[in-house]
């Protein structure tokens, strides 16, 4: 009898021994599970996207939730974003500014800067961050490559488009289109000015850019030129030869998802009778108009600015 017992209290030892190792076990597995799935969600996101070997465009990525592109405007980069990027956190929102080539931190290659080109790369970023159901805004000729991008690719990774004081569908006089303030002459001599003294092309598109001398501070005038000189001047140059002669009129009826369209009845830069005209292009735009501020309602009307954006997006 004595021996039985022995051998039953071994018996349930074993039995013990072994759940205890296999809740060790599956504990060890949930914490690995755990410690992987907060690896994971607290990663590093990457400050640089390759799409082409050389070319590296650098993005901010910021936020969490339904994915905002932005694209910056001539020749700025994706840190003019700088004052929109803390707005769409808060509303619930992940922001992503991209840099074009040639400008502020990404790769200045010898290539093309048309804007074919500048859509190819968004679209390249857009795949490889697996972005879907995302609203892509642009500002000057940044909402012409946004536009452009829309129609190229069919909205493709897109729920939405802005477009803000976009240099677009034509940023020169035509002989069937005369609502841009410039003609092609002008353009070339802004292209000549940036072959021989750059400074005075950023001072004479900055003359120009806010509605008033003081529109903004001193402060942020500087830094907004501080970002403008980042920019490869070759890029510059061929940029400008794409606002001269690129015609998007055709991408206008192409655009089926709703769009919002921000301009300043006074901005210098962009006409805002282009505003007008591609109201009545996209199907079913908005058009809201800004009265107190110039090329640079980002900034100067922030807080509508970025008002009117948010609720956009809500919708």
């Amino acid at each position: 009898m004595k021996t039985k017992y022995s051998i039953c209290a071994a018996a349930i030892g074993l039995l013990t021994l072994a759940t205890v190792s296999c809740n060790k076990e599956a504990k060890t597995e949930t914490t690995i599970t755990n410690n992987a799935s907060t690896k994971q969600e607290t990663a590093a996101r990457a400050e640089y996207i390759e799409v082409e070997p050389n070319v590296r465009l650098h993005v901010t990525d910021l936020g969490e939730g339904k994915p905002v592109i932005l694209i910056h405007g001539y020749p700025l980069s994706d840190a003019s974003w700088e004052y929109q990027y803390p707005a769409l956190i808060k509303a619930g929102y992940r922001v992503i500014g991209i840099t074009l080539r040639g400008f502020g931190q990404s790769d200045k290659p010898y290539s093309k800067y048309n804007y074919d080109q500048f859509a190819d790369d968004i679209k390249v970023v857009l795949d490889k961050l697996n972005i879907e159901d995302a609203a892509l805004g642009g500002h000057s000729m940044g909402g012409a490559i946004a536009l452009h991008y829309a129609a190229k690719y069919n909205g493709a990774h897109l729920s939405k488009l802005a477009l803000f004081s976009a240099a677009a569908p034509c940023h020169t006089k035509k002989t069937d289109y005369p609502y841009p303030f410039f003609t092609k002459e002008n353009i070339n001599q802004w292209i000549e000015l940036n072959n021989t003294n750059r400074p005075a092309l950023l001072a004479a598109v900055g003359a120009r850019f806010t509605l008033t001398p003081t529109s903004v501070p001193a402060g942020i005038g500087a830094w907004l030129g501080n970002i403008e000189m980042q920019s490869s001047s070759y890029a510059m140059e061929q940029a400008l030869i794409a606002l001269r002669d690129e015609d998007l009129r055709g991408d206008l009826p192409k655009i089926k998802i709703p769009t919002l369209i921000l301009h300043a009845k006074q901005d210098n830069i962009v006409a805002y009778a282009l505003a007008e005209e591609m109201n009545k292009g996209i199907a079913g735009s908005v058009l809201v108009p800004f009265e107190k501020s110039g090329h640079a309602s980002f900034i100067e009307e922030r807080e509508k600015f970025n008002d009117e954006l948010i609720k956009f997006l809500k919708k």
